[in-house]
């Protein structure tokens, strides 16, 4: 739906074809994009016309909500943007229900477990409950890892498209952490298409050496999830065999998580 349609047939969201909710409803158009975009795209997309567009543009670009690509061209998203998006994701008014199931997973495998995002081309904590055990590795919520040596991140992209997950990694430098890291592309393809046929991935020991991790998909019924949970141990306790012995508990909180998602898309739609 393009920008103009979306003014004409829900007023009573955008309370007028103001200045301030064109600017909005032309962040909603962008945040869809997985790729950069240019002034004549949003112009065919959009159909508003080009001068306003580019003005709207520019006062994106000048608060830091938006940058310019080096070709002088293209956009994508700004580092204000996506620092709100982060925010928003961490500070969100379900917290508490989604930190009670983590704390309760975490009681059940005893060892520390995570809830995870995509944004950019990382993985992002958006909550973590430790365990006591006196040997762990710390990573606290708002941390970022990479994508393609962490147990969620190779879950992103393994349910991603093709097309688009050639596009995140062409630009993405596959960094070597460790020894068992995997920085060949046709090697991580391979090691992808095993991801989406289990259902879960394994981190071992590829991004921080002595942790193992393994993570399942918070499923999201509308379509692609982009939320993860994850157990994280030193793997003098935690093996490969023990990791999987722990996935049906795994699973049951990733389904709990996936109905605190369901009540609370409910509850907006109704209020």
């Amino acid at each position: 739906m393009n920008m103009v349609s979306i003014a004409r047939t829900e007023p009573d969201k955008l309370e007028g074809d103001t200045p301030t909710m064109r600017l909005f409803a032309l962040l909603e158009v962008i945040a869809e994009k997985d790729h950069p975009f240019s002034l004549q795209g949003l112009v065919e997309e959009t159909g508003l016309p080009k001068p306003t567009l580019h003005r709207m543009l520019q006062q994106l670009e000048t608060v830091g909500v938006l940058q310019r690509e080096s070709d002088g061209r293209h956009y994508s998203t700004g580092v204000r943007l996506r620092r709100l998006a982060s925010n928003l994701l961490i500070n969100n008014t379900y917290h508490g229900s989604r930190r009670i199931v983590l704390r309760q997973l975490v009681e059940e495998v005893g060892e520390s477990c995570n809830l995870t995002s995509f944004t950019g081309s990382e993985v992002m904590y958006l909550d973590r409950v430790e365990t006591a055990a006196p040997l762990r590795f710390y990573l606290h919520t708002g941390s970022r890892v990479p994508a393609h040596c962490s147990s969620s991140g190779k879950l992103f992209l393994a349910q991603m498209a093709p097309a688009q997950r050639r596009r995140l990694l062409e630009h993405t430098p596959l960094t070597q952490y460790t020894s068992k890291t995997c920085t060949d592309p046709v090697a991580l393809e391979r090691e992808l298409e095993t991801v989406r046929r289990n259902g879960y991935a394994l981190d071992d020991e590829e991004f921080l050496p002595g942790l193992l991790c393994v993570a399942v998909l918070v499923p999201n019924p509308t379509g692609r999830s982009n939320l993860a949970v994850a157990i994280q141990a030193p793997i003098m306790r935690l093996t490969h065999d023990k990791a999987l012995h722990f996935l049906p508990a795994l699973q049951r909180a990733a389904q709990a998580l996936a109905s605190i998602e369901s009540e609370t898309a409910r509850s907006v739609a109704n209020s």
